[in-house]
C-alpha cells in the first residue's frame, strides 16, 4: 500500500533528522496545527510543493529528496 503525503514527510523528516517542529517553524506555522494536517493528511497541493521546497526535495505527486534522488 502507498504512503500518503504525511507518512512520507515524516519519513523525510527522520532522514534529515528535522522534526515536526522544526518544519512547522520552517512553514511559519504552529507544531500542532502541522502535526493535526499530517495526521488527516490534509493538504492542498500548493501546501505539498511549499513542504516539498521547505525539505529539499521536489514535488511530483511524490517526494524525491534532490541529493539522493531516492524517492519517497
Amino acid at each position: 500500500m502507498p504512503l500518503s503525503f504525511g507518512e512520507k514527510v515524516k519519513v523525510v523528516l527522520k532522514r534529515r533528522k528535522l522534526t515536526i517542529a522544526d518544519l512547522a517553524t520552517m512553514l511559519d506555522t504552529s507544531r500542532q496545527n502541522l502535526t493535526n494536517k499530517l495526521s488527516r493528511d490534509n493538504f492542498q497541493e500548493k501546501e505539498m510543493i511549499e513542504i516539498a521546497k521547505k525539505l529539499n526535495c521536489s514535488y511530483q505527486g511524490q517526494l524525491i529528496m534532490n541529493d539522493t534522488g531516492e524517492e519517497i
